[in-house]
């Protein structure tokens, strides 16, 4: 019964957004609630919404500082020598613009952090794409695969990461058998941007690009950086290496940069304040969506919809194909992850599948492996928290994305499946 609750919840949030019924905020707040109380969990709402919002609230503030710090430094125009390098060696082609993204948006996905990935991507190569006019969706599309597949798969990146200390995994174990089919699925998606650049640049008129080309071109010479341009790269560099490093948590370091950035770039107390009214528009919405996501988490978690859900897809693996279970887990970790949160997902379900494969000797290190590909599905799924931040820099609808973007994201996925399976990384035994 909690299986059905919880598939129909799922059902209803996804179509009241993507049919545009309601808003996103709205749906992941009403929906989760009125299936609770039509399974009489009405008298337990509180606590399960309390313990949810404890979840999210570092990832809250996070976003939230996030967000203002690099809008200051798109205010300062730090990125716009990326962007000037990037069309003057792609001519102004939108291929070669569309596998630039792609390659950039591999490196950057490094640091582990979607927010952060996205706003850099975003503020480099967005200009571009507006100026040619070639599709946001594009860049959005292309900045979710390269995520899901990086960020979603190194132990610091916070969703395998989940997987490994829930089921007690050594790290280096785990990663090492990923980086060949992780290596070949960034080839894949690199391959992918070249198919979207080579459609958006048939519908581009070539006046366009060729004007735009000569534009930059005439710009090469002009030098408007001054002495805050240098250091805000070097606060941004440093910034992206202690997050890496983990020299402190997240939310500190975005918060302490926040400050620093703000005083450097904006020194006069009334130009501070109107820096933050202008990005909090940006950042509020996107703060309020991570929490409707922490109270839609607890209550799916905490009535048991989240693991009778992932008992129910295993019921109907037969006995003779156990051996299957991780295949079986990669394939069923694209819908999943899609609906999901991370922390519903390798907290309340992964945990079970392991438990299950552990009947037929299979060691929880597959299914971890197994379980971490379908962070491509993941990063387009409503309850990625960073996707909110991405879809307000592109300006679009998560329907009008979602529509785009999953034929691809779903092709990359399987792509990523084949090759872990082909190196190893899942055994079929």
């Amino acid at each position: 019964m909690l299986a059905v609750l919880g598939f129909a919840t799922l059902g209803v949030f996804m179509a009241l957004v993507m049919r545009r019924y309601l808003t996103a905020f709205v749906a992941i707040m009403v929906t989760p609630i009125v299936f609770a109380v039509a399974a009489g969990f009405g008298g337990d709402l509180d606590e399960m919404m309390l313990n949810g919002l404890e979840i999210v609230a570092p990832t809250a503030i996070l976003l939230l500082f996030a967000v203002l710090y690099f809008g200051v430094m798109m205010d300062a125009r730090l990125f716009d020598p990326i962007s000037t390098a990037i069309i003057r060696i792609s001519k102004g082609d939108p291929v070669r613009i569309c596998v630039g993204t792609a390659i950039l948006a591999l490196l950057v996905a490094l640091d582990g952090d979607g927010t952060t990935s996205y706003m850099i991507v975003c503020s480099a190569f967005l200009p571009l794409y507006r100026r040619l006019g070639i599709n946001p969706l594009v860049i959005a599309t292309i900045a979710t695969m390269a995520l899901g597949t990086i960020s979603g798969t190194t132990p610091w990146g916070g969703a395998a990461t989940r997987g490994i200390s829930v089921l007690h995994l050594d790290s280096t174990d785990y990663f090492t058998h990923m980086i060949a089919p992780m290596v070949l699925t960034s080839l894949a998606i690199i391959g992918i941007a070249w198919v979207l650049g080579r459609g958006q640049r048939d519908r581009i008129d070539r006046a366009v690009i060729d004007e735009f080309a000569a534009e930059i071109a005439q710009q090469r010479n002009e030098n408007n950086r001054d002495w805050r341009t240098w250091f805000n790269a070097t606060l941004t560099v440093l910034l992206l290496v202690l997050l890496i490093a983990g020299v402190a948590e997240l939310v500190n370091l975005f918060m302490v940069a926040f400050v620093i950035a703000l005083l450097v770039n904006h020194p006069r107390l009334a130009d501070q304040g109107e820096v933050i009214k202008k990005h909090a528009g940006n950042a509020v919405p996107v703060v309020m969506l991570v929490l409707g996501a922490g109270i839609f988490t607890g209550i799916m978690t905490d009535t048991g919809m989240t693991e009778a859900m992932a008992d129910a897809l295993l019921s109907i693996v037969p006995d003779s194909l156990g051996n299957l279970i991780p295949l079986f887990t990669a394939v069923i970790s694209l819908p999943l992850s899609f609906f999901m949160s991370n922390d519903a997902y390798f907290f309340g379900v992964l945990p079970v599948l392991a438990e299950s494969a552990g009947h037929y000797g299979i060691a929880p290190i597959e299914i971890a492996r197994a379980g971490a590909i379908g962070q491509m599905m993941h990063s387009i799924g409503p309850a990625s928290a960073p996707l909110w931040v991405l879809l307000g820099l592109i300006k679009r609808e998560l329907g009008d994305f979602q529509r785009f973007a999953l034929l691809w994201v779903l092709l990359a996925s399987l792509a990523y499946i084949a090759f872990a399976v082909l190196t190893g990384a899942i055994t079929v035994y």
